[in-house]
């Protein structure tokens, strides 16, 4: 049976950093499955089938690469796809308690699906999707930091 990973996030837009951590996870793991969140409630600059449509574009020929949405419990979409752990990415320090928070209460749902820890390339520590929205916005480039797909989506907002 392969081995697979949830790589879960809002994805808004997806960007090298997301990437990295994929490609990562898949020395790991035989297959990575995205997850993109459906939470209106963050205030998304993308709807969810656009969001989930740049993952898919970004990963097209990766046939070990899936990308489906989701809402609900992240333990619940693991079951779903019979993943043996759930795939996160770390950028700085900053982002350990909360994740260290999330890994917690998901091994508290679920003990047999562990929590993996990617640490992320130091090309993409600062990179985060709020500064690629806020930056794309003011009219910056950020063609060096997000797969070419996102480009057109980015100039089309």
């Amino acid at each position: 049976m392969k081995k697979t990973a949830i790589y879960p996030g809002t994805f808004d837009p997806i960007t090298l950093g997301h990437v990295d951590v994929v490609k990562r996870g898949l020395k790991t793991f035989d297959r990575v499955v995205i997850g993109v969140a459906d939470n209106p409630g963050k205030g998304p600059m993308f709807d969810v089938e656009t969001r989930l449509s740049m993952v898919r574009e970004t990963f097209k020929d990766e046939p070990n690469v899936e990308a489906v949405c989701f809402s609900g419990l992240l333990v619940d979409l693991a079951h779903a796809h019979q993943a043996a752990a759930i795939l996160r990415g770390l950028r700085a320090a900053s982002d350990f308690e909360y994740e260290f928070q999330m890994a917690t209460m998901n091994r508290r749902l679920d003990e047999r699906i562990e929590t993996v820890f990617v640490m992320a390339r130091e090309d993409y520590t600062f990179v985060s999707s709020r500064f690629i929205r806020e930056i794309s916005s003011m009219g910056g480039d950020v063609s060096e930091l997000v797969p070419p797909v996102v480009i057109p989506y980015l100039a089309a907002k």
